[in-house]
């Protein structure tokens, strides 16, 4: 075989062992990558919305603790005691004291919206608060926690404000709480480098103030706003929400967890880069990448590896093989050699008994004097007819020195015609034996075939010598016809012997499987055949009936070149 074919075995082993080897990995590693992902990425968003809702606990209860501590004043002291600019301040400091600075001011406000009593940093004097947002709230709920805002201070702050009774009227005692100290409450939910927290009221303005600009963001803010909304409102649905979208200012993939806060009127919002929240997942992925590739390397490696080594034992058991088949044919060359010996020896015995006996009449000639009579003509016909006799014992072991010494296996250009008349004319002494009749059907125009010569002798001698056997003792028909059509050369050996049962049929080219008697046959000689044609490309088939004889039919390929010279040739 060529090296091509190993080329392509070795190429096709190195691709088998690879797929087989990485498709399960590849397989497992993705379902496994897929589910660990899946889960991985449920536990952080689960633990994103458990911080953010134990954050919403805490941030709800330090406003309850800051509505219920001014509510504590109003259920314990009247309203003189507030109008007391000493008494209220002693009862400011000392909520300073007991909250470290989380109450800026406190201030007592009449319905109708004027500050009566104040005690804080700044100097609001008499203010007017009866237009404010707040102080409408407050009078209609008693109880109200404003959003940030400005108001006459100019800076952000939210009010605490409660609507109480004392001395069959209304006060308002109003409180603002320290914002930067809320600010930093809400900053504490802070995880990786990107994750931040922040409050917006229901129109979507910041009530804290975030660590990064986040203008842009607002239309995905409120877009969130609005998904969260029925959580909000529905006590059946959970209130803590996962949304991840992109963030335009990034472009990347952001995480947003929301919780209502202060009864829905706002919503604490966590954001983080979805990247940062699950880089440790990612990590393990590209860990896992490197590997499986270093898995995938190590295989493709070994891979080359083996595959070097089973092509390098397969060549060398073909070359093995290669070498044992040509033993085997020339072995089975010889022993066809040998069946035809019997048959050439006697054709070889007729001239060498009629040289014999002209050489003992030369002899009585010579006795009696070549100068009597016509004894010298008489002594030259039969020294002629010796001659003759030699010259044909000549032929016929020219032929079979001829046929016995062609043990070349290169490949030649083969006339199949000439080669059917050479095995015809070496088989025919046999033949005779068995009372057989060979006959040749020749073809014209049949193209040579690119062969070794010996070996074709092999494979039309071996199936000439089974037919002359199939029809040993009663005789027969033995055909051998050539022809060229489809660009092959077909050739035909057919016999009118006792055929093939069709339970032999699929067996008779199996290596040692013979029907003859022990010591008649070796059962190669159509394994020979059968390994030589498809060596060449050809095609070999079979067709037999019991008692009605057999018929194998070869179909050997031939040249473009040569096809078309005989197509031409034809026209």
């Amino acid at each position: 075989m060529d090296s091509h074919y190993y080329h392509s075995l070795y190429r096709s082993m190195i691709g088998t062992v690879v797929f087989v080897s990485l498709l399960p990995l590849l397989v497992i590693t993705l379902l496994a990558g897929y589910q660990f992902a899946t889960a991985y990425k449920g536990k952080v968003l689960d633990h994103l919305r458990e911080i953010v809702q134990k954050h919403e606990q805490v941030i709800n209860n330090y406003l309850d603790e800051k509505v219920a501590e001014v509510r504590v004043l109003t259920d314990t002291l009247e309203a003189p005691r507030f109008m007391e600019e000493n008494r209220l301040r002693q009862l400011h400091e000392a909520l300073v004291r007991r909250h470290g600075g989380d109450f800026v001011d406190l201030g007592l406000v009449s319905t109708q919206g004027r500050l009566v009593a104040y005690s804080g940093p700044f100097r609001l004097g008499k203010a007017d608060y009866s237009s404010s947002e707040w102080f409408r709230e407050v009078m209609e709920r008693k109880v109200y926690i404003s959003d940030v805002f400005l108001g006459l201070r100019g800076v952000p702050h939210f009010i605490i404000a409660v609507r109480f009774a004392s001395e069959g009227r209304d006060w308002i005692l109003r409180t603002t709480l320290d914002f930067v100290s809320f600010n930093r409450l809400v900053e504490d939910i802070r995880l990786g480098k990107t994750g931040q927290a922040f409050i917006v009221n229901q129109a979507g303005d910041f009530q804290t103030t975030p660590k990064s600009d986040l203008k842009t963001e607002l239309p995905i803010v409120r877009d969130i706003l609005e998904k969260a909304a029925p959580a909000n409102a529905l006590s059946s649905t959970p209130r803590v929400r996962t949304t991840i979208t992109e963030r335009p200012s990034t472009g990347r993939d952001t995480i947003f967890v929301t919780s209502p806060l202060k009864n829905g009127e706002w919503t604490l919002i966590y954001q983080q880069d979805a990247a940062d929240a699950f880089s440790e997942l990612y990590t393990i992925r590209w860990i896992g990448l490197l590997v499986i590739s270093l898995g995938a390397i190590g295989i493709t490696i070994m891979a080359f590896i083996l595959s070097r080594r089973m092509v390098t034992r397969i060549r060398q058991a073909d070359m093995s093989k290669e070498m044992m088949n040509e033993q085997v044919i020339e072995a089975g060359k010889l022993a066809s050699v040998g069946e035809l010996a019997a048959g050439i020896a006697h054709e070889i015995n007729n001239p060498v008994a009629i040289m014999m006996e002209e050489a003992g009449w030369i002899e009585d000639l010579m006795g009696e004097g070549l100068e009597v009579d016509d004894n010298m003509e008489e002594a030259r016909r039969a020294l002629l007819q010796i001659k003759t006799q030699g010259a044909r014992c000549r032929d016929i072991t020219h032929k079979l020195l001829s046929f016995a010494r062609k043990i070349d296996p290169t490949v030649k250009c083969v006339n199949m015609n000439e080669l059917v008349e050479e095995i015809a004319s070496l088989s025919e002494q046999r033949a005779k034996y068995a009372n057989v009749h060979i006959g040749a059907v020749l073809g014209e125009n049949v193209p040579d075939i690119p062969a070794s010569p010996s070996e074709m002798q092999q494979v039309v001698l071996n199936l000439v010598n089974n037919s002359i056997d199939a029809m040993a003792g009663k005789g027969g028909d033995l055909t051998i016809s050539t022809r060229y059509a489809n660009g092959m050369v077909e050739l035909v050996i057919s016999d009118t012997g006792m055929g093939i049962p069709r339970a032999n049929l699929n067996r008779i080219f199996d290596p040692f499987f013979t029907t003859k008697p022990v010591g008649k046959g070796t059962g190669l000689g159509l394994s020979i055949v059968y390994g030589i044609i498809n060596k060449m490309g050809g095609d070999i088939k079979v067709t037999s009936s019991v008692d009605l004889g057999t018929s194998f039919t070869i179909k050997l390929p031939v040249p473009d070149k040569a096809a078309e010279a005989t197509d031409h040739a034809e026209e």
